[in-house]
């Protein structure tokens, strides 16, 4: 795959994203009417489109869906002209890390925020991965490794409307017996014990967390007992596996969501072991390009490194220190597997796509060179390259994400956002010409961007100005 989606033709307008159009400092509005009329309409439920369509919104919800001819604008409504384009339900994000950007090494990330880079704390830098995510499309991301406090304190001001961002679920620190070095210390809860991971489960909950992330060296014994305990409080347990027997463990012990599975950390899996997954519709999530699709990207196209658009999100002393780290970035120690990985990447992927499991969008988001403005298209583009239909990846990417952001008791139950009908919160975004027919790199040029109805971007400029 050669996708090289460096958004070189964007609009210049597009690079002064950090300007601003309305200053006020809470980003939460008045009710009001705004209406989307003309374009294109993908709704997420993976039915055919619907042409020339329009979309009513009072307050945060979607009224009113229907073809243009037959909805009628309601008196003093803003009305957004949508002909030529397409509208569809806001992206959402099943595996990202706000509290990195892209850095080119993630121990080396946290040392400059230690000296170089003190200013900005943890929370800071999730404020501005958050308007990143925001201004690419992404109205709902699950946040699944974080330092605890900062990452229930910016999904607790996202929801006040105090700043922008994508309605977040948040899991603090990793559950693991092996820590990341060079990370900070409260990003890990490093358990000896199935006894101290329930305990772990117990405190996250009380600091507020949405879900757990289970994480390396786990015993099978910590698998059941960390599901257990999250699961007696209704949260849902996502787990980093790569290997067979990971794997295997997660799923029987109940893990709701089997993240990496498609990372190309080794072989294929047992087709019985597939098989099992499918059957249950337990969620996977492939997290397939941030290594294996991304190197050979890179390779072909390194100027994507510099994108214009990219830097216009960024502080300035921060987008040096992300450059400076990644001058030689082919001998960082994240990509000392590429051969193998790249060696694994198809069949492994392919093997789940033809397993038919049910299927959410991640990224790894923040990992060296995997950034918030193009991760989510990049994996998305993966899927349909593989074989699965760019309609059905969009339903993934919206309907099947937003189910693995519903409560645990409700995984097959209809979400509040995810899809574009009557009585859902309004998260949509508009994208030039039409995404199916293009392969989805339209997605790289969002034009429109409202979550809970409130208009973050429109005619492919923000509306809103970065945290400072």
């Amino acid at each position: 795959m050669n996708v090289n989606l460096n958004f070189r033709g964007l609009a210049s307008g597009l690079m002064l994203a950090a300007a601003v159009l309305f200053c006020s400092p809470a980003y939460a509005q008045q009710p009001k009417t705004t209406v989307l009329v003309g374009g294109m309409l993908i709704n997420g439920l993976s039915v055919p489109p619907l042409h020339n369509a329009a979309i009513v919104i009072q307050g945060d919800r979607i009224v009113q869906v229907g073809r243009a001819s037959e909805v009628k604008i309601p008196a003093g409504a803003t009305v957004i002209d949508t002909s030529g384009q397409t509208m569809m339900p806001g992206l959402i994000e099943a595996h990202a890390h706000l509290f990195m950007l892209g850095y080119g090494d993630e121990g080396d990330w946290f040392k400059w925020l230690r000296t170089d880079g003190k200013k900005y704390s943890i929370e800071k830098v999730m404020e501005i991965s958050a308007y990143q995510l925001l201004m690419s499309g992404v109205t709902g991301a699950i946040d699944l490794g974080g330092t605890p406090q900062d990452s229930v304190n910016l999904r607790n001001r996202i929801d006040k409307g105090e700043i922008p961002g994508p309605r977040l679920q948040v899991a603090g620190p990793l559950i693991t017996r092996t820590p990341y070095l060079g990370f900070p210390a409260d990003a890990s809860a490093v358990i000896k014990s199935p006894e101290e991971g329930a305990a772990e489960v117990e405190r996250l909950f009380k600091m507020g967390v949405d879900v757990i992330k289970a994480h390396a060296g786990l015993t099978r014994e910590d698998y059941f007992a960390i599901v257990k305990a999250a699961h007696a409080h209704k949260m849902k347990v996502h787990a980093h596996v790569y290997d067979e027997t990971a794997v295997r463990n997660a799923f029987e012990a109940g893990v709701d969501v089997l993240q990496h599975v498609g990372s190309a950390g080794g072989p294929t899996f047992s087709p019985e072991l597939v098989k099992a997954i499918a059957s249950a519709n337990r969620p996977i999530v492939l997290t397939a390009a941030h290594r294996s699709w991304l190197y050979p990207d890179t390779v072909a196209f390194p100027e994507r490194l510099q994108d214009p658009v990219l830097k216009s999100l960024f502080p300035k002393d921060m987008w040096d220190a992300v450059q400076e780290s990644l001058k030689d970035w082919p001998a960082q120690g994240y990509f000392t597997q590429i051969d193998r990985q790249m060696k694994y990447r198809d069949p492994q992927v392919k093997q789940w796509i033809a397993s038919g499991a049910v299927m959410g969008v991640g990224t790894d988001s923040g990992t060296p060179m995997n950034f918030n403005t193009d991760g989510l298209i990049r994996e998305m583009k993966v899927l349909a390259d593989e074989g699965v239909p760019p309609l059905e990846v969009i339903s993934d990417t919206t309907r099947v994400n937003a189910r693995l952001m519903g409560k645990r008791d409700r995984m097959f139950g209809a979400p509040d956002f995810g899809t574009i009908e009557p009585g859902k919160l309004a998260d949509l975004i508009v994208v030039p010409g039409d995404p199916i027919y293009n392969d989805l790199t339209n997605l790289a040029y969002v034009q429109v961007v409202i979550k809970n109805g409130v208009i973050y971007k429109q005619n492919g400029k923000p509306t809103i100005e970065m945290p400072k």
